[in-house]
Protein backbone atom coordinates (compact mmCIF):
# COMPACT_ATOMS: atom_id res chain seq x y z
CA UNK A 1 0.00 0.00 0.00
CA UNK A 2 1.22 3.68 -1.34
CA UNK A 3 2.09 6.38 1.54
CA UNK A 4 -1.06 8.23 2.33
CA UNK A 5 -3.45 5.25 1.16
CA UNK A 6 -5.88 3.81 3.70
CA UNK A 7 -6.88 0.16 3.67
CA UNK A 8 -10.39 -0.72 2.19
CA UNK A 9 -12.97 -1.27 4.94
CA UNK A 10 -15.50 -4.04 4.65
CA UNK A 11 -18.41 -2.24 3.28
CA UNK A 12 -16.10 -0.81 0.83
CA UNK A 13 -15.42 -3.98 -0.38
CA UNK A 14 -19.17 -5.29 -0.28
CA UNK A 15 -19.39 -1.99 -2.44
CA UNK A 16 -16.93 -2.95 -5.17
CA UNK A 17 -18.06 -6.47 -5.53
CA UNK A 18 -21.90 -5.34 -5.72
CA UNK A 19 -20.46 -3.04 -9.17
CA UNK A 20 -18.10 -5.99 -10.02
CA UNK A 21 -21.49 -7.93 -10.23
CA UNK A 22 -23.36 -5.75 -12.75
CA UNK A 23 -20.51 -4.67 -14.85
CA UNK A 24 -19.31 -6.53 -18.28
CA UNK A 25 -15.96 -7.67 -18.13
CA UNK A 26 -14.74 -4.68 -20.55
CA UNK A 27 -15.84 -2.29 -18.75
CA UNK A 28 -13.82 -2.81 -15.22
CA UNK A 29 -11.83 0.31 -16.30
CA UNK A 30 -11.55 3.87 -14.67
CA UNK A 31 -13.38 5.78 -17.64
CA UNK A 32 -16.87 3.78 -16.95
CA UNK A 33 -19.40 6.59 -15.37
CA UNK A 34 -20.56 3.76 -12.89
CA UNK A 35 -16.60 3.81 -11.56
CA UNK A 36 -16.26 7.04 -11.46
CA UNK A 37 -19.58 7.41 -9.09
CA UNK A 38 -18.82 4.69 -6.81
CA UNK A 39 -14.89 6.31 -6.52
CA UNK A 40 -16.54 9.13 -5.59
CA UNK A 41 -19.21 7.92 -2.80
CA UNK A 42 -16.01 6.38 -1.20
CA UNK A 43 -13.58 9.07 -1.51
CA UNK A 44 -11.34 6.58 -3.75
CA UNK A 45 -9.75 7.60 -6.90
CA UNK A 46 -11.34 5.47 -9.73
CA UNK A 47 -7.94 4.06 -10.34
CA UNK A 48 -8.12 2.38 -7.10
CA UNK A 49 -12.29 1.34 -7.42
CA UNK A 50 -11.07 -0.49 -11.24
CA UNK A 51 -7.78 -1.87 -10.06
CA UNK A 52 -10.09 -3.55 -7.05
CA UNK A 53 -12.63 -4.67 -9.32
CA UNK A 54 -9.61 -6.26 -11.51
CA UNK A 55 -8.29 -8.09 -7.96
CA UNK A 56 -11.77 -9.65 -7.88
CA UNK A 57 -11.75 -10.47 -11.72
CA UNK A 58 -8.30 -12.89 -10.26
CA UNK A 59 -10.63 -14.72 -8.02
CA UNK A 60 -13.59 -15.32 -10.51
CA UNK A 61 -12.81 -19.02 -11.46
CA UNK A 62 -14.63 -18.85 -14.71
CA UNK A 63 -12.42 -16.42 -15.98
CA UNK A 64 -9.15 -18.06 -14.64
CA UNK A 65 -10.50 -21.20 -16.35
CA UNK A 66 -10.09 -18.71 -19.67
CA UNK A 67 -6.46 -17.96 -18.63
CA UNK A 68 -7.36 -14.23 -17.33
CA UNK A 69 -5.40 -13.89 -14.34
CA UNK A 70 -6.33 -10.39 -13.60
CA UNK A 71 -4.41 -8.62 -10.81
CA UNK A 72 -2.23 -10.30 -8.27
CA UNK A 73 -1.93 -8.53 -5.39
CA UNK A 74 -5.48 -9.51 -3.55
CA UNK A 75 -5.38 -9.08 0.32
CA UNK A 76 -6.50 -11.01 2.72
CA UNK A 77 -9.98 -9.29 3.34
CA UNK A 78 -10.55 -9.33 -0.29
CA UNK A 79 -10.50 -12.93 -0.80
CA UNK A 80 -12.55 -13.23 2.47
CA UNK A 81 -15.25 -10.81 1.32
CA UNK A 82 -15.27 -12.53 -2.27
CA UNK A 83 -15.99 -15.66 -0.87
CA UNK A 84 -18.51 -14.59 1.73
CA UNK A 85 -20.40 -13.05 -0.98
CA UNK A 86 -19.88 -16.13 -3.57
CA UNK A 87 -20.73 -18.29 -1.03
CA UNK A 88 -24.06 -16.23 0.15
CA UNK A 89 -25.81 -15.34 -2.83
CA UNK A 90 -29.06 -15.70 -0.71
CA UNK A 91 -27.94 -12.91 1.85
CA UNK A 92 -24.74 -11.09 0.80
CA UNK A 93 -25.98 -9.15 -2.56
CA UNK A 94 -29.30 -7.77 -0.60
CA UNK A 95 -26.74 -6.55 1.92
CA UNK A 96 -24.71 -4.86 -0.63
CA UNK A 97 -27.74 -3.12 -1.95
CA UNK A 98 -28.90 -1.80 1.53
CA UNK A 99 -24.85 -0.27 1.94
CA UNK A 100 -25.03 1.03 -1.17
CA UNK A 101 -28.15 2.95 -0.51
CA UNK A 102 -26.93 4.00 2.27
CA UNK A 103 -23.77 5.52 0.72
CA UNK A 104 -26.41 7.25 -1.39
CA UNK A 105 -28.48 8.87 1.58
CA UNK A 106 -31.33 6.99 0.42
CA UNK A 107 -33.04 3.67 0.77
CA UNK A 108 -33.45 0.57 -0.97
CA UNK A 109 -37.47 1.17 -1.58
CA UNK A 110 -35.93 4.83 -3.25
CA UNK A 111 -33.83 3.58 -5.38
CA UNK A 112 -35.36 0.75 -7.11
CA UNK A 113 -38.69 2.90 -6.75
CA UNK A 114 -40.44 0.07 -4.88
CA UNK A 115 -44.21 2.33 -4.78
CA UNK A 116 -44.72 2.51 -0.56
CA UNK A 117 -48.51 2.16 -1.50
CA UNK A 118 -47.95 -1.49 -2.06
CA UNK A 119 -45.82 -1.97 1.03
CA UNK A 120 -46.63 -2.92 4.92
CA UNK A 121 -45.52 0.24 6.66
CA UNK A 122 -43.24 -2.12 8.80
CA UNK A 123 -42.42 -5.37 9.94
CA UNK A 124 -40.66 -8.80 8.49
CA UNK A 125 -43.42 -9.00 5.89
CA UNK A 126 -42.45 -5.61 4.30
CA UNK A 127 -38.42 -6.45 4.63
CA UNK A 128 -39.32 -9.80 2.79
CA UNK A 129 -41.16 -8.16 -0.29
CA UNK A 130 -38.43 -5.48 -0.54
CA UNK A 131 -35.65 -7.83 -0.70
CA UNK A 132 -37.36 -10.22 -3.01
CA UNK A 133 -37.95 -7.39 -5.50
CA UNK A 134 -34.42 -5.98 -5.25
CA UNK A 135 -32.97 -9.37 -4.94
CA UNK A 136 -34.40 -9.99 -8.52
CA UNK A 137 -33.31 -6.69 -10.45
CA UNK A 138 -29.70 -7.55 -8.85
CA UNK A 139 -30.03 -10.93 -10.12
CA UNK A 140 -31.52 -9.97 -13.94
CA UNK A 141 -28.59 -7.44 -14.12
CA UNK A 142 -25.10 -9.77 -12.78
CA UNK A 143 -26.42 -12.43 -15.41
CA UNK A 144 -27.00 -10.42 -17.98
CA UNK A 145 -23.72 -8.10 -17.89
CA UNK A 146 -21.95 -11.59 -17.46
CA UNK A 147 -23.35 -12.70 -21.42
CA UNK A 148 -22.82 -8.99 -22.36
CA UNK A 149 -27.16 -8.74 -23.12
CA UNK A 150 -26.52 -11.38 -25.48
CA UNK A 151 -29.06 -14.76 -25.76
CA UNK A 152 -26.79 -17.49 -25.20
CA UNK A 153 -28.74 -19.30 -27.99
CA UNK A 154 -29.64 -17.08 -30.41
CA UNK A 155 -27.60 -14.05 -30.05
CA UNK A 156 -30.15 -11.38 -29.53
CA UNK A 157 -28.84 -8.74 -27.98
CA UNK A 158 -32.04 -6.51 -27.19
CA UNK A 159 -32.40 -5.94 -23.17
CA UNK A 160 -35.83 -5.91 -23.20
CA UNK A 161 -36.27 -9.28 -25.08
CA UNK A 162 -33.78 -11.20 -22.89
CA UNK A 163 -34.66 -13.10 -19.70
CA UNK A 164 -32.16 -13.84 -16.76
CA UNK A 165 -33.39 -17.50 -16.44
CA UNK A 166 -32.34 -19.67 -13.91
CA UNK A 167 -30.89 -23.09 -14.40
CA UNK A 168 -32.30 -24.70 -11.62
CA UNK A 169 -35.50 -23.35 -10.13
CA UNK A 170 -36.29 -20.01 -8.05
CA UNK A 171 -38.85 -21.84 -6.09
CA UNK A 172 -36.63 -25.18 -5.31
CA UNK A 173 -33.83 -23.84 -4.48
CA UNK A 174 -32.96 -21.07 -2.13
CA UNK A 175 -28.91 -20.95 -1.56
CA UNK A 176 -28.98 -20.81 -5.16
CA UNK A 177 -31.72 -18.30 -6.26
CA UNK A 178 -28.97 -14.85 -6.61
CA UNK A 179 -25.97 -17.60 -7.98
CA UNK A 180 -25.38 -16.05 -11.42
CA UNK A 181 -23.88 -19.55 -12.11
CA UNK A 182 -27.33 -20.19 -11.59
CA UNK A 183 -28.71 -17.92 -14.57
CA UNK A 184 -28.71 -17.65 -18.23
CA UNK A 185 -29.31 -14.80 -20.16
CA UNK A 186 -31.65 -16.32 -22.97
CA UNK A 187 -34.67 -14.65 -24.98
CA UNK A 188 -38.69 -15.25 -23.71
CA UNK A 189 -39.21 -17.94 -26.75
CA UNK A 190 -36.15 -20.63 -25.33
CA UNK A 191 -36.58 -19.69 -21.58
CA UNK A 192 -39.76 -21.03 -21.67
CA UNK A 193 -39.13 -24.14 -23.68
CA UNK A 194 -35.95 -24.35 -20.88
CA UNK A 195 -38.36 -24.35 -18.16
CA UNK A 196 -40.67 -26.86 -19.95
CA UNK A 197 -38.13 -29.14 -20.94
CA UNK A 198 -38.17 -29.19 -24.15
CA UNK A 199 -34.71 -27.97 -24.53
CA UNK A 200 -31.63 -27.94 -22.19
CA UNK A 201 -27.66 -26.96 -21.95
CA UNK A 202 -25.57 -29.68 -21.77
CA UNK A 203 -22.59 -29.53 -19.23
CA UNK A 204 -20.18 -28.55 -22.36
CA UNK A 205 -22.68 -26.03 -23.00
CA UNK A 206 -24.09 -27.67 -25.81
CA UNK A 207 -27.85 -26.72 -26.74
CA UNK A 208 -29.91 -30.22 -26.79
CA UNK A 209 -33.19 -30.22 -28.37
CA UNK A 210 -36.02 -32.61 -26.71
CA UNK A 211 -37.08 -35.23 -29.33
CA UNK A 212 -40.95 -33.84 -29.07
CA UNK A 213 -39.84 -31.06 -31.23
CA UNK A 214 -38.64 -33.41 -33.76
CA UNK A 215 -40.29 -35.83 -36.33
CA UNK A 216 -41.08 -36.44 -40.04
CA UNK A 217 -42.57 -33.72 -40.31
CA UNK A 218 -40.83 -30.50 -39.51
CA UNK A 219 -42.53 -27.28 -39.11
CA UNK A 220 -40.80 -24.49 -41.21
CA UNK A 221 -41.18 -22.63 -37.06
CA UNK A 222 -39.62 -25.27 -35.42
CA UNK A 223 -36.74 -25.78 -37.67
CA UNK A 224 -36.28 -21.62 -37.66
CA UNK A 225 -36.89 -21.63 -33.39
CA UNK A 226 -35.37 -24.68 -32.27
CA UNK A 227 -33.94 -27.65 -34.50
CA UNK A 228 -31.44 -25.35 -36.06
CA UNK A 229 -30.14 -24.30 -32.39
CA UNK A 230 -29.60 -28.06 -31.38
CA UNK A 231 -26.06 -29.80 -30.88
CA UNK A 232 -25.02 -26.21 -31.18
CA UNK A 233 -22.49 -24.41 -28.73
CA UNK A 234 -24.01 -21.81 -26.28
CA UNK A 235 -22.40 -18.43 -26.24
CA UNK A 236 -20.41 -18.45 -23.31
CA UNK A 237 -20.71 -15.55 -20.54
CA UNK A 238 -17.35 -13.31 -19.92
CA UNK A 239 -17.40 -14.58 -16.38
CA UNK A 240 -19.84 -16.54 -13.85
CA UNK A 241 -20.05 -19.86 -16.36
CA UNK A 242 -22.80 -21.32 -15.67
CA UNK A 243 -22.85 -24.48 -12.99
CA UNK A 244 -21.77 -27.95 -14.71
CA UNK A 245 -23.89 -29.23 -11.91
CA UNK A 246 -26.83 -27.29 -12.06
CA UNK A 247 -26.82 -27.93 -15.67
CA UNK A 248 -26.51 -32.24 -15.09
CA UNK A 249 -29.68 -31.41 -13.26
CA UNK A 250 -31.46 -29.66 -15.53
CA UNK A 251 -30.39 -32.16 -18.08
CA UNK A 252 -31.41 -35.43 -15.54
CA UNK A 253 -34.54 -34.29 -14.33
CA UNK A 254 -35.70 -31.09 -15.87
CA UNK A 255 -35.44 -32.65 -19.85
CA UNK A 256 -37.71 -34.73 -21.90
CA UNK A 257 -35.17 -36.66 -23.96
Amino acid sequence: MKQGQSLWTREELILAINLYCKLPFGKLHRNNPEVIQLAHLIGRTSNSVAFKLVNFASLDPSLQKRGIKGAQNTSKLDREIWNQFNQNWDELPYESEKVRAKFDHSTVEEVYQIDEAELPKEGKVREQIVKVRVNQAFFRRTVLAAYNSTCCITGIQIPSLLIAGHIRPWGIDEKNRLNPRNGLAINALHDKAFEAGLLTITPDYTVKISSTLKGKEIAIAKEDYFLKYDKEKIILPSKFLPDRSLLEYHNNERFIP
